[in-house]
This record gives C-alpha cells, structure tokens and sequence, in this order.
C-alpha cells in the first residue's frame, strides 16, 4: 500500500503542476494562424491577459483591466481554477503527512484519516479543474459553430488541454489514495473479526447453560518423613 501511496502523490503533485501552468497560461483560446507566414497575427485570451502576435515572434499582451467589465464565465473559470490549486495544494500536504512511509501524523489510524481527507482534496481539485476547463471550451465551439456570431471566432488553445490533463491526474491520485486506505481499513477488520472469532469459538466450546468446570487440585501428599517431622515436634507435648 505504501507504493500506491506513493504513486498516488506524484500524480496528484503532477495533476497540481499542470493546473498551475493551465491557470497562468495565456493560450486559453486563439485565433487561427492558417494565414500568410509573414503577415499572419493571431490573437491569444487567457483567464488574466490577452496577447497578440505575429509570424516575427513578438508578443504582446495586456491584463484584463477591471473584473466588473469580463464575463460571467471567465469569472467563474478563474474561481474555479483558484480553488482547484488551493484544493491541489491541501491535498499534498496532507498526503505528505497521511503516508504510511512517513514518521509524521500520530498512530496509523490518524494517518489513514489524514490520508483519507488529502485524496478527497484532489478529487475536489480534479473536479474544480475539469469544470473550468470544460466550461471555457463549450464557450469557444458555441460560439465557432454558431452561424449568428458574427463576431471574432476562436479555437481551442493548449491551456485547455493542460487543465484537463492535470484534472485527470488529479483524480487518479486521490482515487488511489482513497482505494489504500480502503484496503488497510479492510485489513484490520479481517483481523479484529478473526480474533473475535477465536474468542467466541473457545467459549462457545462449553454448552449453554453450562459452568466451565472447575479443576480442583489434587489432596497434598505428605510423605513419611513430614509425618515423623510432625510427631517428633508433638512427642514433648
């Protein structure tokens, strides 16, 4: 189980990076660059900047300049990524701390409890990742297959798939927390059932109703020379 454990972290630790790089990544949606190679720009949103470029490498980008003037969705992606890094980071630490292989986090059955809670933090971080994710991109193919929007359309960018990559190692890390946990939670109660078991087996080998019958130790043996000892003492008597 402590293999799993530690497989689990890694992933959950590489599902975190990714979320990291999705969040800060200014590729979120682009335009296409299915132009001309010297006078092709194209133009790249994220969930904080917006970034043009052009076929000559420079880029140049720009923050959004108030949260009151974004849409709803982008707002919401931006909760929603923040709470899946928080929700990443919790849950590292704590499985740090709730591994088996570590001398930190009290008795066994603490650990388990410490580990049980960081594989439900980056289930709920995969799961905040993967919305976020998923909204943004059922923005983007909306508005491209919408034959009334008129405005500028764009294409998925890589940033999409980075979320959805560590969304997937997220989970897969707190699923295998989750499922070690499950397993030495099965393990002592096949072994408290087993001694439980023996007990009332050992007691249940007297009929009901029926006292264990009490052994009673043999009369003492006094030998010829204790009863001598024993007179000689009474002969002045």
């Amino acid at each position: 189980m402590s293999s799993l454990q530690i497989l689990a972290l890694l992933s959950g630790l590489a599902g975190l990076g990714a979320t990291i790089a999705a969040t800060v990544s200014n590729e979120w949606r682009a335009t296409s660059r299915a132009s001309s190679v010297i006078t092709a720009t194209w133009v790249l949103q994220g969930l904080w900047n917006n970034c043009a470029g052009n076929a000559i490498g420079a880029l140049h980008c720009r923050p959004h300049h108030t949260i009151f003037k974004l849409e709803g969705y982008i707002q919401a992606c931006r909760a929603l990524m923040i709470s899946a890094i928080c929700l990443g980071f919790f849950g590292s630490t704590f499985a740090l701390v709730g591994m088996k292989c570590t001398k930190i986090g009290g008795t066994d059955k603490n650990k388990a409890r410490i580990a049980c809670f960081a594989g439900v933090n980056f289930l709920l971080s995969g799961i905040c990742s993967l919305s976020s994710c998923s909204l943004y991109a059922h923005r983007i193919t909306s508005e491209f297959f919408d034959p009334m929007f008129v405005a500028q359309k764009y294409e998925l960018g890589a940033a999409l798939f980075i979320g959805w990559s560590g969304s997937i190692l997220c989970i897969l890390g707190g699923t295998m927390l989750c499922f070690s946990i499950a397993g030495s939670f099965t393990k002592s109660r096949r072994q408290a059932n087993y001694i439980y078991k023996g007990t009332a087996s050992h007691i249940s080998s007297y009929p009901r109703g029926q006292a264990k019958p009490v052994t009673q130790r043999p009369p003492p043996d006094y030998s010829n020379s204790s009863r001598m000892e024993h007179f000689d003492k009474n002969v002045y008597v």
